[in-house]
Formats: C-alpha cells, structure tokens, sequence
C-alpha cells in the first residue's frame, strides 16, 4: 500500500473543510486557519508549514515546548532522539493543540548502521520501536536515521553498502507499520568524519535500497554547506526527498540571517510538489524565537 502523506493543505485548511477528512485510518489532526495578519501568531505562514525544532528553540519538558510552539501559531513540531521522552503526554498536547509531529530521530551517529561486520539487530529493533512510537504521535510517518562516522580502514564505498544493506533489512518492518525512513546527509564543516554528505550520495544509496519507505532527510544546511545549487538539486532530487529541513547558512540561524535565499527556495519546494511540513532546525538568533518566527513568517510571503 503507498504511503499516503499529510499534506500542507491538511496542516493549513480550516476546521470545516477538514472535518470529514481521515488520514491513515484515523481522524485528521484540524490545524487552525491561516491568520497571516496576526503578529502574535507568526508560525501561521501564507505558503508552507513548517514543523519547530522542540531542542533547538526551547527548554523545559518536552510538553511545555509544544505549547510554545502552539503559541506562535506553528502547526507541527519535530524533534531528535525518542528515549527517555514521555510520548503519551507530547501526544496528548499535540492532539490538544490540533498540531503534528513531522518526524523525530530513530537512529543518531555511531559505527553500527555503517560497519559491515556488526548485524542490523540493534537498528531493526530501533526501527520497529519508532514505528510503534511514530503511531503514538499525531500525523507522524517519518523518522530520521544517520549513516554513522567514519571507520578506521574503510572507504565511503564500503561504508555505504553497509547501510545499503541494512536499511533493506528495515525495508518490510517499515512497510508492515507504513513509516518512512528518511536517511540524513550531512556537512563536514558542522559534523566532520561523518561517512554520508550531500545529495548524490544520499540518492546513490536511496537508488540502491529500492523502496518507496527510504528516503532523504534533504536539510538544506547541511546541503548548502556541502554543495550549494540548492534550487537546482531540489529539482532534480525530488523524487527521493522525504522530508526537508532548513537552517540558514553558515551560522544555522533562521532564514533571513545568512547567505540563502529561502524566499526563493520555498517557491521551488511549493514547485516539486514537496507537500509535508519543512521542519525548523535551527537555532533562533540570540534566542529570540517570536523574532526567528517572524523572520520565517516574512521569508514565506510570496
């Protein structure tokens, strides 16, 4: 059965045109309507949802930085490693605030996923437990697995048939609970030997792996760091973007304070048809978070 994902459109539309729809078998998650007008709601953009880093823009438990987000007016939430996180009661205020979870981290850096001579047992359990999580957590299908760091005597070659390997051992897992792996390169300014950068490689092993449920984690930082070209490459990786992240570049702020602009790239993501939320992975300038939305808000007007 394909995948069917929870689109901008059902984040965004009002209550009324949402209230017959369901979603995965299951009731949709109503977003609030647009108030683009409203300054205190900033995270209600015109053009696409965006999905707060809960780690990179607030503190205190994890139920209270949902609740900030829900302040701002953002419609979903994303965040990094699931242990130790009390999912029933992020879930139960996500429902309350008719908001989503985009995605959170499955499986972080390591020596494991990469390294051909230790077996996927450890990874496979950690699949099956996100899905089983991700089915907790309001509109979550995706969660993020990192390819590993780099291994003493073995070559970007080797080390990425080892995941190749591995993610096809999750691929019936993942088919079974209907959840998408997205597969995460990075930069090696900001995560130096790590085994998997930019996009060509990232679509090499999603080519390889052969599923509809492996797919990227195409965060524009990392990509802007490692290979710029972002408009071009979002056009022609389209088809193995999973999930798409942002940060601006190079001090991983929000959009509008650095080089990228993200003005342009949102009409590109709207263009490929890339319907999901763009999850905020970024660190709001000097912890101004009401600014950072309001700087994302403004970057989202065309």
């Amino acid at each position: 059965m394909k995948r069917q994902p929870i689109s901008r459109r059902t984040l965004l539309a009002g209550s009324a045109a949402l209230a017959a729809t369901t979603l995965y078998g299951q009731p949709s998650i109503v977003a609030k309507p647009l108030l683009t007008q409203d300054p205190a709601l900033p995270g209600r953009t015109r053009n696409t949802a965006f999905a707060v880093n809960l780690e990179m823009w607030f503190s205190g438990p994890m139920e209270q930085r949902v609740m900030e987000a829900a302040k701002l007016g953002f419609p979903a939430v994303e965040f990094w490693p699931y242990q130790d996180r009390n999912i029933p009661a992020i879930a139960k205020v996500l429902k309350e605030q008719n908001m989503t979870a985009a995605q959170f981290t499955c499986w972080p850096f390591g020596q494991i996923l990469n390294h051909p001579e230790k077996d996927a047992k450890s990874f496979l359990a950690a699949v099956e437990e996100s899905c089983a999580i991700a089915d907790q957590l309001p509109g979550c299908e995706l969660f993020t697995v990192v390819a590993g760091n780099d291994i003493d005597g073995l070559s970007n070659e080797e080390m990425h048939a080892a995941v190749i390997a591995k993610l096809k051992q999750a691929v019936p897992i993942l088919e079974k609970h209907k959840k998408t792996i997205i597969l995460e390169p990075m930069n090696p300014y900001n995560h130096a030997g790590h085994c998997l950068y930019g996009s060509r490689d990232g679509i090499a092993i999603c080519r390889e792996v052969g599923s509809e449920w492996v797919k990227l984690n195409w965060d524009l930082f990392h990509m802007q760091r490692y290979e710029g070209n972002l408009i071009d490459n979002l056009r022609k990786g389209k088809d193995y973007i999973g999930y798409i992240q942002l940060a601006d570049s190079p001090d991983r702020n929000e959009p509008g304070t650095g080089e990228v602009n993200y003005t342009e790239v949102f009409k590109v993501i709207r263009e490929i048809g890339y319907d999901l939320p763009v999850g905020l992975e970024c660190f709001p300038e000097d912890g101004d978070v009401v600014r950072a939305a309001q700087r994302i808000h403004d970057a989202d007007e065309w």
